[in-house]
């Protein structure tokens, strides 16, 4: 069904009530509204909150939102941030307030999320052959002439199987051919010309419109800058051959589409250089991770290392736990473990810790391993860590950090918890 901005949905998640289903929040708030919470500005350290708990940086968050933002602009690129990082629609909204052209997503739920928070606009980053979703997107898009949703095709058995679910549909759904990074990667054509037959496929129903093409640069085989750059070079030309071959006859605009978070540098290189074409071109960069950055994995990977002129993210997430055994002098235990840190690509990274008001450098102190509900910890004879400190952790991969959480606090660099932020996994 047609469906507003979204703003009203927004106001409801504030009317939410606090209970047991969020983890570290203040016991006493229990049956208090989420907006009735923000505005008592708790101190996340003083406030009740009780540990584990994850909070995100409220000046990073912005600086990192404000950073992309500009970063899309100076490359003249269109933005639609892959929204599976954080599945959190106040953010979604944030990004698009931003300038972002929508948000990419990934399967049929996150969809549903997005069109019930009012995101007009949704990339699917992937070929979509469930009947039942295609029939709910349909119906979407027949209710409301300003939902547009473009989704990749890689497979003539895939167009088949959209074709037949979408029997019946007002509008066409958009599709763009996925371009493989090559062999051995993940989804995606393989070849030019089987890049041709699935354009051909969808050019023979009249429930699919071919607008563009795609690709993830991220999966390029042993990727560098010369294979990411290769690889980028070649789906372009895949786009310009479509074109000159009639493909994209009538479009308003032909899409071409890449961006993880390790080589959108290499995007905007490539994307620069796009010729000119039947129509104009969306040049559609589709990064997420940035929202919240990290300390581990994308903090090595991130292009800004290679353009540092172009300034830099920051990492907003730090969980906190609490040293509940410290049974020797070479080990402690704090209790945040697997059920609440990222830990798919590196642990967690210990960097400070606070007793009776005070904040210092977790100097000596380092994550060795996680147990369901524990950090195990190895401290040297530097560290000074005592049963009851709170030490503040790093994480690595922002999508598997908020996948963790339900209700996030905001918070400013002194503790005060100015909202919080709500996922949908």
């Amino acid at each position: 069904m047609a469906r507003d901005t979204g703003s009203e949905a927004l106001a409801r998640l504030a009317e939410e009530r606090v209970d047991h289903r969020f983890k570290g929040l203040p016991p006493d708030a229990d049956g208090l509204t989420v907006g009735e919470l923000a505005a008592q500005r708790r101190n996340l350290f003083t406030g009740g909150f009780t540990t584990p708990v994850l909070a995100l940086s409220a000046e990073r968050l912005e600086h990192n939102l404000a950073l992309m933002e500009t970063y899309a602009v100076r490359h003249g690129l269109a933005f639609a941030p892959h929204g599976k990082t954080s599945m959190a629609p106040r953010l979604f909204r944030q990004q698009i307030d931003r300038g972002a052209w929508g948000i990419t997503l990934a399967v049929p739920h996150q969809v549903r999320v997005a069109r019930e928070f009012g995101v007009q606009r949704v990339f699917l980053a992937n070929e979509l052959v469930d009947p039942a979703a295609l029939r709910w997107i349909s119906a979407e898009l027949d209710a409301d002439p300003g939902f547009r949703l473009v989704c990749y095709v890689d497979s003539v058995r895939g167009v088949e199987r959209m074709d037949a679910a979408l029997a019946g549909a007002r509008r066409p759904l958009d599709v763009v051919v996925e371009l493989a990074a090559g062999e051995g990667a993940r989804t995606g054509v393989r070849t030019e010309a089987e890049c041709a037959a699935v354009a051909d496929a969808v050019a023979a129903t009249r429930t699919l419109r071919l607008v563009g093409v795609a690709g993830y640069e991220g999966e390029v085989p042993r990727a560098d800058p010369e294979r990411v750059h290769a690889w980028l070079r070649r789906l372009v030309a895949l786009a310009v051959a479509f074109d000159e071959a009639g493909r994209f006859a009538g479009l308003d605009e032909i899409v071409v589409s890449a961006g993880g978070s390790a080589w959108f540098d290499a995007v905007a290189d490539v994307f620069a250089q796009i010729p000119e074409m039947s129509a104009p071109v969306l040049k559609l960069l589709r990064s997420g991770a940035y929202v919240s950055h990290d300390d581990g994995h994308y903090r090595k990977l991130t292009p800004f290392n290679r353009v540092p002129e172009e300034g830099a993210l920051e990492p907003a997430f730090r969980l906190w736990a609490q040293v509940v055994s410290r049974p020797s002098a070479e080990q402690a235990f704090v209790n945040a473990g697997k059920r609440d840190a990222a830990h798919d690509l590196d642990l967690p990274f210990a960097q400070v810790v606070r007793r009776d008001g005070t904040e210092r450098p977790a100097t000596g102190v380092s994550v060795t391993a996680l147990s369901d509900q524990h950090a195990w910890l190895r401290t040297t004879d530097e560290a000074d860590l005592d049963v009851g400190d709170w030490v503040g952790m790093g994480l690595s991969h922002p999508c598997t950090s908020f996948d963790k959480w339900q209700l996030i606090p905001l918070a400013e660099a002194d503790g005060t918890v100015v909202d919080y932020i709500r996922t949908f996994f």
